[in-house]
């Protein structure tokens, strides 16, 4: 039944739950004097709410006629609204869909709309689309995108196969195409992905663009195409410049990009008062930017800039379901929705007290409920990186005359470098590091110098990237080889090393992205590393983004990929990959 419930409950499940409404059998909870959020009224209505196993079956005046063993809460004082909707999740940014599902829907984001990137690089077909339809099990709601492009320069792009994208697009599970970072291509005369967009469109399912800075011409071609929203406005006029085009606005609250605020502010100084083609999502945000939730954060940044608290909850719940074509399962409470309620003190206090997912409690008055569940990542082919290969000082050259220079903590510019390439050890008094990428494999390597990072990080290794290959950053190659010895017998993660001494690691057994640890201690463990990069000079807003967009070839200028330095404008290799 569980694979089924996103479209439909199996026919006995529907009529078990006619039964209750006819007063044949109890429901499962009653929620008596529930004042609750009605979006088809826009405001707030007192009913009770009748729950039946995972689905609500009535909302109105009347109480069930028999009650047996139902659970009956008296709602008096408390607001009721419909859980939450992340729907811009990247579910591998240290975390995995497993943790960071139990770990939002505590705090009241019961659905997650996430990103299939790394599952789709990384697994074969099957064993991916088992893994989402095992996933969906959980309390939480777990929908999906398809990518339609890798993201990077890969070796290999015959991965995105026509049949492989075909049966991602038609999977229940999968509720849009993108989030499209390849667009460029698109308007250049990628006839390919322009097909996947059409198929998209047929099927009913919206597109997710990604175009920062997009002109109104760019954002008219690209709607002509499919594209029907897009994350990346950072001003109030860009939002309305895609609201103008006829976009859904997705408003974005980031680590890197904690626009929210201000985009608030601009967008009623310019005189928006209407939200209902507004979003909002925190993008994939690492572990640490989570300690106070994932949207209820959202939601009150919206009521303290002084947004209707109907529309704050709106672009995290019916203003979402609507968008995607769920509404007649998700983002309201109504008969026939899956039974995510969040319980709040008051109407402008989007934090819950208690939480109900598929109509379990996983918060109650305060206190979480959690259940301990293992998941066998193994069964899916998600296992640790096994490195079958060595690594010598000599083989780490740089000679080349050109380097890569953060300016911020994801774009990569070229520079001149001026040091002595031929030397093993760098000194601490610039911010100039050694810099390799080495396929996880050990078939390629690319070196350079890297600008900006750190003036005092001896030896960095991570496998923390969407391709799972290796980074190392350093200002000592014997310490840089060390680090990726200690990051090879733990089969993945991020290694910090000093003075021939780990001094710090994060773990992470799943692909070399994701940890299997619940979300409170990969927090821990990841503002210990974070800190331990800012002594030793980082600077920048986020060093968990930096370290996973060295290769990632949407964002300008210069990117490291498994093809070698690509300069993403005029879309050519400057520097190329060395076999080993």
């Amino acid at each position: 039944m569980t694979t089924e419930r996103i479209q439909r409950w199996t026919k006995t499940r529907l009529r078990e739950h006619l039964s209750v409404i006819r007063g044949e059998r109890p429901p499962t909870l009653v929620l008596k004097h529930a004042t609750y959020l009605n979006f088809a009224r826009r405001k707030w209505v007192e009913a009770n709410i009748w729950i039946a196993d995972d689905q609500i079956v009535y909302v109105g005046q009347d109480l069930p006629e028999m009650l047996g063993d139902a659970e009956v809460v008296d709602c008096t004082g408390q607001f009721i609204v419909p859980g939450y909707i992340e729907h811009h999740a990247h579910p591998f940014q240290l975390y995995n869909p497993h943790s960071l599902a139990q770990y939002a829907s505590e705090r009241g984001t019961t659905t997650l709309i996430n990103d299939n990137l790394v599952y789709f690089l990384n697994l074969e077909k099957k064993k991916a689309l088992s893994l989402i339809e095992k996933l969906e099990e959980l309390p939480t709601t777990m929908y999906w995108w398809t990518r339609y492009d890798s993201q990077s320069e890969l070796l290999k792009d015959e991965m995105f196969s026509n049949s492989k994208i075909k049966s991602w697009l038609e999977h229940h599970l999968v509720v849009q195409g993108g989030e499209l970072t390849s667009w460029p291509k698109v308007l250049q005369g990628d006839d390919t992905i322009l097909h996947w967009m059409q198929e998209t469109t047929r099927l009913r399912k919206p597109i997710e663009g990604h175009m920062p800075g997009a002109s109104e011409k760019t954002l008219s071609q690209m709607a002509l195409l499919g594209v029907t929203c897009d994350h990346e406005a950072i001003t109030g006029e860009e939002v309305i410049r895609r609201l103008d085009v006829g976009y859904t606005a997705s408003l974005r609250h980031s680590s890197i990009r904690p626009d929210l605020p201000r985009l608030f502010e601009e967008l009623k100084e310019l005189g928006v008062d209407y939200f209902g083609r507004c979003l909002m999502t925190t993008d994939g945000s690492p572990p640490s930017f989570y300690e106070e939730g994932i949207m209820n954060t959202c939601i009150q940044i919206a009521i303290d800039a002084g947004i209707n608290p109907i529309d704050a909850y709106g672009m995290a719940t019916y203003y979402v379901a609507r968008y995607y074509n769920v509404d007649h399962k998700l983002g309201m409470i109504g008969p026939g929705r899956i039974a995510h309620l969040n319980f709040l003190s008051a109407k402008d206090a989007p934090t819950p007290v208690s939480v109900l997912a598929k109509g379990q409690w996983v918060r109650r008055d305060g206190k979480d409920i959690r259940q301990e569940q293992t998941f066998n990542w193994s069964d899916y082919g998600i296992n640790p990186i096994e490195f079958n290969w060595e690594l010598s000082e000599d083989e780490l050259h740089f000679s080349m005359p050109m380097g890569i220079e953060m300016t911020n903590a994801v774009i990569l510019k070229p520079y001149q470098t001026m040091l002595e390439t031929s030397a093993t050890d760098l000194s601490t008094d610039h911010d100039e590091s050694f810099f390799a990428m080495i396929d996880k494999k050990g078939k390629w390597l690319v070196t350079t110098t890297l600008k900006g990072f750190a003036t005092s990080v001896m030896g960095l290794a991570s496998s923390y990237s969407y391709t799972g290959d290796v980074i190392l950053i350093g200002k000592s190659l014997k310490a840089m080889v060390q680090a990726f010895n200690e990051l090879k017998k733990q089969g993945g993660g991020l290694i910090l090393i000093e003075d021939e001494e780990v001094i710090d690691r994060i773990e992470l057994p799943l692909l070399g992205m994701m940890s299997d640890e619940p979300m409170e201690v990969i927090m821990e463990q990841e503002r210990s590393f974070t800190k331990k990069l800012r002594d030793r000079g980082y600077q920048h807003e986020d060093p968990m983004y930096s370290l996973q967009f060295f290769s990632s070839t949407h964002l300008p200028y210069i990117r490291v990929t498994q093809k070698g330095i690509y300069d993403v404008r005029k879309k050519r290799i400057l520097f190329p990959a060395i076999m080993r």
